[in-house]
């Protein structure tokens, strides 16, 4: 006989409508022109309603939000997760390439409000069912993933290999698995080494590009110009197509500002012609003296991501809300800064069903509270800005599990928890404890 949880209980009764009610909050819903205080309702791990003033007696659950802000789970279209790209014997002195893992923990975002990530080109088509089963397939985010061109992946060692770039194998690689590779990545080819016929300047790129052809994706890249060879203009105006992404565009190496101090017009053409701008902000790839000044005049990225991984997590990245909170502190309002981190991102990787807090969607849900002070953020170039708002997660919803609350939303004080919550299970494997039943970690 199938154990029914105190909610379902009520619900098989008709006595209560939803299993979790978010009570108070303010509302950011880009994909549905929503910018006022709203409740927004869960049941069955999907969104039941998003409407004023919702009972909370027809809750199981009832969490007060007043005084922040709820909005669609956050969607970081660039991170590492995993071993990064990496062999399994790095350590060893025989390993083609020594460099350490460097990808997270993909369930870490869950602590800034993200519920979806893309791995960004760690595997390749010989490494991606590593990634899948180790990673993809494990954890409680969503994950998906942009195949790099190189059929080894990142940092294996064979990244410069040119004959590794395998435009067929890609394509029947990501048609394999199309539920979760949303495209194809270039990154990190022949930066700094003079051109030889095994390695012309864009071997790279045009097989990227191939492969998004045949497999009807987007293609990121993530780039080094070396003009007149490889000039960031022909990328971005003659190479890329309606829907590729630039990633990384804040990064030192782009001509993002001219010596006059205005925005390079090539930006805006390439943006006319469908190229998209992202973030990627990285351990490496993020300068305010090309992101501050562009943001001032108008020409903001379309998308904000994180190029999270253990350096830049530890750096001046650390986390999406930390990212968003620097474009906030630039300027950009919280619904363009909402925006360009759920709809804008789930549009890039053709996947319409993230982003929003749409009826029937699955109910993948941020919480987040602005705060305004006296604060200063850094960049890649070891450079400051101050700030006067900042933006922190205060609850993430997966699934309609709760899958983060550090100061407690969600529960009660424990004086006034049920009686459950007071008797200590007999066995190490019984029942916890608990306050309530609704489903967390």
């Amino acid at each position: 006989m199938t154990k029914v949880s105190g909610t379902e209980s009520l619900r098989k009764a008709n006595t209560i409508l939803y299993d979790l009610l978010l009570k108070g909050g303010h509302v950011i819903d880009p994909a549905n022109r929503l910018d006022r205080k709203m409740d927004v309702a869960v049941v069955d791990g999907k969104i039941a309603a998003v409407a004023a003033d919702l009972a909370p007696a027809q809750a199981g659950k009832v969490v007060d939000v007043h005084g922040l802000f709820i909005t669609p789970g956050l969607v970081d279209i660039h991170v590492h997760i995993g071993h990064g790209g990496v062999p399994d014997n790095w350590y060893s002195p025989s390993a083609r390439s020594q460099t350490p893992p460097f990808g997270v923990p993909a369930d870490w975002m869950l602590t800034s409000g993200v519920t979806t990530v893309v791995d960004t080109g760690s595997a390749g088509a010989e490494t991606f069912l590593r990634e899948k089963q180790m990673v993809m397939d494990k954890s409680q985010i969503r994950v998906l993933a942009f195949l790099n061109i190189v059929a080894n992946g990142m940092n294996g060692g064979l990244e410069q290999t040119v004959d590794q770039m395998d435009p067929q194998l890609c394509a029947e690689t990501i048609e394999k698995h199309r539920d979760v590779i949303v495209g194809v990545k270039t990154a990190h080819y022949w930066t700094a080494k003079p051109w030889d016929a095994g390695h012309r300047p864009w071997a790279a790129v045009d097989r990227a590009l191939e492969c998004g052809r045949l497999a009807r994706v987007p293609m990121m890249v993530d780039f080094w110009p070396r003009p007149p060879q490889r000039s960031y203009a022909e990328l971005i105006l003659k190479k890329m197509r309606h829907g590729d992404i630039h990633t990384h565009v804040f990064a030192q190496q782009f001509p993002i500002i001219l010596p006059n101090g205005r925005v390079n017009p090539i930006m805006w053409k390439a943006q006319k012609r469908g190229v998209i701008f992202d973030v990627g902000h990285g351990a490496a790839s993020f300068w305010f003296r090309n992101a501050v000044p562009a943001v001032e005049q108008g020409f903001v990225p379309d998308s904000i991501s994180t190029d999270l991984h253990s350096r830049s997590m530890i750096g001046p990245a650390q986390s999406m809300t930390n990212v968003m909170s620097k474009f906030l502190a630039m300027g950009l309002p919280l619904e363009d800064v909402i925006r360009r981190s759920t709809l804008n991102p789930a549009r890039e990787i053709n996947r319409p069903d993230l982003g929003t807090l749409s009826v029937g969607r699955e109910a993948d849900i941020a919480v987040l509270e602005k705060l305004d002070g006296e604060y200063s953020y850094t960049d890649n170039g070891n450079a400051r800005m101050e700030g006067s708002v900042k933006l922190i997660p205060r609850m993430t919803v997966r699934g309609g599990k709760i899958l983060f609350d550090p100061s407690g939303l969600s529960t009660v004080d424990w004086r006034k928890a049920r009686k459950q919550y007071f008797r200590p299970p007999k066995l190490g494997s019984s029942r916890p404890s608990t306050a309530d039943d609704y489903p967390r970690l």
